[in-house]
């Protein structure tokens, strides 16, 4: 699923010294956005893709009585969140490649994760595949507001939310194809900056930050650089499985 001698920056204890397991902007503030848009039933069967650690699967249980289950494709994550919580139905797979039945899911959440995935269009047609006719897709991430930078965002060797930014356009034109309908998209750039502002006061700068994870001939002036470069917002999506 990730290119070998790629940094994984969302492997890094430096991201998640800022995040918690959660490994993204804003924490459950916008799964709790999309759950009160969704309206899942107490006992719905949902999917978290990219689960990390399983902070969220975790969440969904305890907090919303959903029946969660989590796949990533990591070891690394996937054990430290064995060892917080061994009961946690968490499963290595990727995104690509679902061990689900066809329509076995009423919901899907996939939390700065897509941009991660080396084939997003596949993912999205696995996800389709697995939810039910009528489920719901909720999709939160990183997007480009200038495009035009979004392939020197792909050359840099990290493999992060930021440098797999899609622009809007291109998101919805990849959840259209695979059958998804889109029914609410919104803006919210703001918990992204909230994040490297978190960021900065951690580690001391954005160059330093990204200088744990300069690789080869790529300097962390760059890195930064290049993501700044390319207007990073966030988002949240809701789409339903197309009848």
């Amino acid at each position: 699923m990730h290119s070998a001698g790629r940094c994984r920056v969302y492997e890094s204890d430096g991201l998640r010294r800022v995040t918690g397991d959660s490994i993204r902007p804003g924490g459950f503030t916008l799964t709790g956005r999309a759950l009160a848009l969704c309206s899942f039933p107490p006992g719905a069967r949902v999917l978290d893709v990219g689960c990390g650690a399983g902070a969220t699967v975790e969440h969904l249980i305890t907090n919303h009585n959903l029946v969660a289950t989590g796949v990533d494709p990591s070891p690394v994550l996937l054990e430290r969140g064995r060892q917080r919580r061994p009961d946690l139905p968490l499963r290595e797979a990727s995104g690509e490649n679902l061990p689900f039945a066809d329509g076995e899911m009423d919901g899907i959440f996939a939390e700065c994760t897509l941009s991660v995935m080396e084939n997003p269009d596949r993912a999205l047609v696995e996800f389709c595949r697995v939810l039910k006719v009528g489920g719901r897709l909720v999709v939160t991430d990183v997007y480009a507001r200038c495009p035009d930078f979004v392939p020197a965002l792909r050359r840099l060797p990290l493999t992060s939310c930021l440098t797999g930014a899609m622009s809007r356009r291109e998101l919805n034109d990849k959840i259209k194809s695979a059958g998804f309908e889109t029914i609410l998209w919104e803006d919210h750039s703001k918990l992204l900056a909230e994040l490297t502002a978190r960021l900065i006061l951690t580690h001391g700068s954005l160059d330093a930050f990204w200088g744990k994870f300069a690789c080869g001939p790529v300097s962390c002036r760059e890195i930064k650089e290049t993501v700044k470069k390319s207007r990073p917002g966030y988002f949240l999506l809701v789409a339903g499985k197309n009848g």
